[in-house]
Formats: structure tokens, sequence, C-alpha cells
């Protein structure tokens, strides 16, 4: 079976000044369909530089990356803006939510995008902000919900276009304890259902709500292996 996501000899190259800077330096990774990974290390890492180009939001300066055995490098910007709405549901640390559009209507963004029709639209909103917990919400501004309530919110919007890839930037990142945890078993239980995830902290203890860790220093791959395995370091 082809892997969802395929690195190869990934380098991420950057001139800065006087001074060569390889933010990714020859990594190579797959990550199949229905995994759950955490991408994991400290700031200055890579990770992020990382996430970028699986996110198809950067390419690499060299190497071949595979989304769903499309090569992401031979796409133009349009091209990859394509491909990000289609495959990939992004769940952000700060939650991305338009202020002045209402909870259902940032949930149907996606759609939007994907020139969905409006009856069929908000229907599809409606179901994943259900799924949620949150249908009660749906005419309410962001700034009317807490934190944990907003990024419920983000996580109903990157499920609604139905992605191959749920790519989650340290997601609980602005949230306190308890709501973290409400976040990631939600995260956790999505995976469960058959969602593809690929989670980016820098918080060790986060990463082990996943089942694989891939950890970067240096821009290099140092540890992929079982959760089980990592718990070890």
């Amino acid at each position: 079976m082809v892997p969802l996501i395929s690195l190869r000899h990934i380098y991420k190259i950057y001139e800065m000044g006087d001074e060569t800077v390889y933010a990714n330096d020859d990594i190579s990774l797959d990550i199949d369909r229905g995994e759950f990974v955490a991408i994991v290390g400290k700031s200055g890492s890579g990770k992020s530089t990382l996430m970028n180009i699986i996110g198809a939001l950067d390419v690499p300066t060299k190497g071949t990356y595979l989304l769903g055995g499309e090569d992401t490098g031979e796409m133009t910007d349009d091209e990859l803006a394509e491909i990000r709405n289609r495959m990939i549901g992004f769940i952000f640390q700060q939650y991305n939510l338009l202020p002045k559009m209402s909870v259902l209507e940032n949930v149907e963004l996606p759609l939007l995008y994907q020139g969905v029709r409006d009856r069929e639209r908000r229907e599809i909103a409606m179901e994943q902000l259900k799924r949620v917990g949150l249908e009660d919400k749906a005419f309410n501004l962001p700034r009317q919900l807490s934190g944990g309530q907003q990024q419920r919110v983000s996580i109903a919007r990157a499920l609604a276009g139905s992605p191959s890839l749920i790519l989650a930037d340290e997601p609980t990142g602005a949230l306190d304890s308890k709501t973290s945890r409400e976040v990631l078993g939600f995260i956790r239980s999505l995976n469960e259902e058959g969602n593809t995830i690929v989670m980016i902290t820098h918080d060790k203890s986060i990463a082990m709500h996943a089942k694989r860790a891939v950890q970067i220093m240096d821009g290099r791959i140092t540890f992929d292996g079982s959760i089980e395995e990592y718990a070890k370091l």
C-alpha cells in the first residue's frame, strides 16, 4: 500500500548572511493511512519547517514529498493550495478562526473553497459541530467561546472537508491542562475512527498521546518508533 506521506531525502536550506542553515537535513519518513504520529522537537529543531512541508505550505530545497502518491514538488502554488484544501485539515495552536464570521461560517470555509453548495455546506458544517458538541454555538462569534471551545471549532473545521490527513500544530499550546486533556482525548478518538493524524509538539508529555513518535533535532530525525519505545528515552 502506498504511504499517505512519503518524504525522501528532504532538505530545507536557508542562506543567512555568510551562514548556510539546514533547517531540515536529509529527512526520509513514511506515514501510513490511519496512523497517529507525533513529531517532537525543541524550538529551532526543524519540526515546524517539516510541518510546513508536510502541510504543503512550503516546498523543500531538495528531495521528494509525495502526498497520497502525488508529487508536491511538481506543483504550482495554485495546485499546492488545491491539494491542501482537498487532502489536509489543519488544527492550529491559536485556532485561526475568523473573528467576524460565526462559528458555523468558520466551519464551512473548507467546503466553500471546495465549491460545495450552500445547503449541503451548512448541513455538513452543522454535522461536524454536533460531532464536537458545539451545535448550540453555531451562530456565536469565536470571541464568545472559551479557548477549549474555539479549539473544538477548529477541529470541526479541519474535519469538514473529509481530509486524508489532519495536521495539528501544538493543538493544546494555548489551553490549560484540563482543557488540553479533553482536546487530546478528542483527537485520539478521531484517530480511533480511522483518521490519520500528524501532531507537532515540543512537549514529550503531549506526544505520549500519539501511537508513534518522530523526534527531530538539528534538522535530523534522531528517533522514529512506537510511543512505548519513546517513553523509555
